[in-house]
C-alpha cells in the first residue's frame, strides 16, 4: 500500500519535515559517493549493530561509551537504496506534514527523534545476536503513522495498491490504514521471532516499536501543541477530522 495523499489541509509550512528529508538525502548521497569498502565501514560505524549492545555474551559491551549510543539515532538517517529512501521520505512527507502542523515544529522534531531511537532499540532488543547493521528511517516514520492515525482517525488516505500490473487507487480512513499496516508488521515480526534469524532483511520490530512509541507519545506532545486553524478556506467532508 503506497500512500498518495491525505485529506487534511496543511496549516503551516512543514519546515522540520523538509529539514529531515534534506538531512536524509544528504546522508544518502554521501553513502552513494563511497566506495564498497568505505560504505561498509560507514554502515557499521553509524548503523545500529544489535550484537554490540544487546547480546550478553558480546565482548564489545564492556567498551561501550555514551558516544557509542549515537547509532540508535544515526542509523535512522541512513538508507540502503533509492527505493528505500524515496518510499520513506514520501511517507514522511504525507503524514509528517500534517502532524507537524498540528503538533508544532519543535514538538514534532523531538517526537520524531524519540520515535527514531525507540524504534532502533526495539529492533535490537528482538534481534540481540544480530551482527547486521540496521539502517533506515522507517521505524521513526512508523511512529509518525501511529500518531497521525490517533490524531486524525477519520482522515482519508488515498492509496495506490498494485495488483500484478494493474494499479488500484482508492481511499480509506487513516485509522483503517494504520490498523492494516500495523497488523502486517506484527504478523511479520512474530513470524521472524519464531524463525532462526541473523536480523537481516526488513526490520519489522523497528516498525512495530516505532508505531507503538508514536501512539504512546502523541498525547504528551499534543498537550503543548499550538492552537492553529487551516490557512485556507476548507469545508470538512463526512470522513475528515481536521481538529
Amino acid at each position: 500500500m503506497f500512500p498518495l495523499r491525505d485529506s487534511i489541509p496543511s496549516v503551516a509550512t512543514p519546515v522540520v519535515v523538509y529539514g529531515l528529508i534534506v538531512a536524509n538525502a544528504l546522508v544518502f548521497f554521501y553513502q552513494q559517493s563511497l566506495g564498497p569498502i568505505e560504505d561498509v565501514e560507514f554502515t557499521y560505524m553509524f548503523g545500529l549493530v544489535p550484537y554490540m549492545y544487546f547480546d550478553p555474551d558480546s565482548h564489545l559491551r564492556a567498551g561501550v561509551t555514551a558516544l557509542d549510543l549515537f547509532p540508535f539515532l544515526t542509523a535512522t538517517f541512513m538508507h540502503g537504496g533509492w527505493l528505500h529512501i524515496i518510499f520513506n521520505m514520501w511517507t514522511l512527507y504525507i503524514f509528517g506534514s500534517t502532524l507537524e502542523g498540528r503538533m508544532g515544529s519543535m514538538q514534532f522534531l523531538i517526537f520524531y527523534l524519540c520515535c527514531a531511537v525507540l524504534s532502533t532499540y526495539a529492533h535490537g532488543y528482538f534481534n540481540p545476536t544480530s551482527e547486521v547493521p540496521v539502517i533506515g528511517a522507517s521505524g521513526a516514520i512508523a511512529g509518525v503513522i501511529g500518531a497521525y492515525a490517533a490524531r486524525f482517525p477519520k482522515a482519508r488516505i488515498t492509496l495506490l495498491v498494485p495488483v500484478v500490473i494493474i494499479p488500484l487507487i482508492f481511499t480509506i480512513p487513516a485509522l483503517f490504514y494504520a490498523g492494516i499496516w500495523f497488523g502486517i508488521q506484527l504478523l511479520q515480526g512474530a513470524w521472524e521471532a519464531m524463525q532462526p534469524s541473523t536480523g537481516g532483511g526488513i526490520a519489522w520490530w523497528a516498525h512495530i516499536g516505532g508505531f507503538l512509541a508514536g501512539l504512546a507519545l502523541v498525547p504528551l506532545f499534543l498537550l503543548f501543541a499550538p492552537t492553529q486553524r487551516p490557512a485556507r478556506s476548507w469545508q470538512p467532508g463526512p470522513w475528515d477530522y481536521p481538529d
